[in-house]
């Protein structure tokens, strides 16, 4: 890996600059595998999928300063804040994406192991100190590159992460986990003697050893145009159906999904599926408008699906057919 290096990186930036930032290494006609870190003020991101009202306090965030952002990856909410570390990769795309999602946890595990840590990957995209929760990963595929980008929890303010991410009872519920304070650890509490500029240097060093990537006050530019499209509402806040039929649902391995289908006469009007799942294509595209018009019964929407000929576990990360009918009926 090269460590992808800003011509001025004291710098405090936003958070949509960062992930611009990863969309614009991504587009580079380069093979390197690239990786970075970043840090910001106290900011909420959301995953692609999300409904905002479902995983964010918006309220709390305005009246303390927190800004709230949605990323293109999908995955769950997460808070970060200076004590905060975030990091991303951006990968040439080779094998599947659960071959190199693990590749990339592992190598988390594996620096934190060196330095002393309890830490191993868990579930999709978790990589646990002590059996309680360091970071949190989420992709974005993209035709021939992969952005994996986390959180590692150095510090943080505790108060403000369980006050702006407002996490469903059923997500909660389904880990045996009262709160969300009881699932998760910072470095700093594992090794009160751990400074973060010393441990950002060992960090890069173990991914990057004294590989670069220079970048230019030209790219700069060329990232903050990109990364204007972050800060539209429209983007921000997101699209919502009529909630005919709605109900939540979580499958293990999978994810939590929180579904919305409209029906007239009978008949699929419009469906929104949000949700920490990975697409891993385009889902409403592929999966949500062909049902438009189809009738609202099980059997019905199986023959439209096998119709259509998609592999579903390709559209959504471990999803079968079966699964995704089950989905839209309570």
């Amino acid at each position: 890996m090269k460590y992808a290096q800003l011509p001025c990186e004291t710098k405090s930036r936003p958070l949509p600059f960062y992930l611009a930032m990863e969309e614009y290494l991504a587009g580079l006609p380069c093979d390197d595998e690239l990786f970075f870190m970043w840090q910001v003020a106290p900011t909420v991101i959301f995953g692609r999928n999300q409904r905002i009202e479902s995983e964010v306090d918006v309220d709390y965030c305005k009246s303390h300063g927190i800004q709230f952002f949605r990323r293109k990856s999908g995955g769950g909410c997460v808070y970060a804040d200076g004590d905060n570390i975030m990091f991303s990769a951006i990968m040439p795309r080779s094998g599947d994406v659960s071959t190199m999602f693990s590749r990339y946890t592992q190598m988390v595990v594996d620096m934190l192991a060196s330095l002393g840590f309890d830490a191993c990957a868990s579930g999709r995209n978790d990589v646990l100190v002590g059996g309680r929760k360091v970071s949190g990963n989420a992709v974005y595929m993209l035709p021939d590159k992969c952005i994996i980008h986390g959180t590692m929890l150095f510090d943080t303010n505790l108060q403000h992460m369980i006050n702006a991410i407002s996490p469903s009872g059923t997500k909660l519920d389904a880990r045996g986990i009262s709160s969300v304070k009881s699932r998760i650890t910072t470095l700093r509490s594992n090794n009160p003697e751990l400074d973060i500029s010393e441990f950002k240097k060992y960090a890069r060093h173990a991914f990057c050893g004294d590989e670069v990537f220079a970048l230019t006050p030209s790219d700069v530019v060329g990232i903050h145009h990109r990364s204007l499209e972050y800060y539209h509402p429209s983007w921000i806040y997101g699209d919502s159906v009529s909630d005919t039929h709605s109900h939540i649902r979580r499958i293990e391995g999978v994810g939590e999904f929180r579904v919305c289908v409209s029906t007239r006469l009978d008949c699929i009007d419009n469906v929104l599926i949000s949700g920490d799942y990975f697409p891993l294509a385009d889902v409403d595209r592929l999966l949500l408008r062909p049902l438009r018009g189809c009738r609202y019964n099980p059997a019905a929407v199986a023959g439209r699906l096998a119709e259509l000929a998609t592999d579903t576990s390709a559209v959504i990360m471990s999803l079968t057919p079966e699964a995704f009918v089950s989905l839209l009926f309570e």
